[in-house]
């Protein structure tokens, strides 16, 4: 009899450093639970995310990749946010092109005071790529085990 392991998501998410790096940080330190199944890797500001990462990201496994920074308005670097909000929506159409779901892609913003919302918007992402499955559109058949 073959053994049914359970799917558990590959999250990649871009985290600005001055708000959303400092919310998860919050998050942890409030010992809010989000999947460990997130990998953050800190950007310097949202509006520094090539899109090239994202299909990078999935190029490598990524079942979900999801973008996270300032409230439009409060970037640390003035517009970066602005920036990356245009970069996704053309990336959506362009995901879309490759046959990539739209919701394995998302931007959100999270200010430095919301651990909560940051530990919420992980949970909710990963139940919703656990839902879409995985990802094996743009997968490289070298970076499998």
């Amino acid at each position: 009899m073959q053994e049914v392991k359970e799917f558990k998501p590959n999250i990649v998410a871009f985290c600005c450093n001055w708000c959303s790096y400092a919310g998860a940080d919050l998050a942890g330190s409030s010992r809010l639970s989000y999947p460990a199944d997130v990998k953050i890797i800190r950007v310097p500001c949202s509006g520094r995310v090539n899109p090239m990462f994202i299909l990078k990201a999935f190029e490598k496994g990524a079942d979900g990749v999801i973008i996270c920074g300032c409230h439009p308005g409060d970037c640390h670097y003035n517009t970066g946010n602005f920036y990356a909000r245009r970069r996704m929506t053309l990336l959506y159409s362009m995901l879309d092109y490759m046959g990539i779901e739209k919701g394995r892609t998302r931007v959100e913003w999270v200010s430095a005071a919301e651990g909560a919302k940051f530990s919420n918007v992980m949970n909710k992402f990963c139940g919703d790529i656990k839902e879409l499955g995985e990802c094996v559109k743009l997968g490289d058949i070298r970076c499998k085990d």
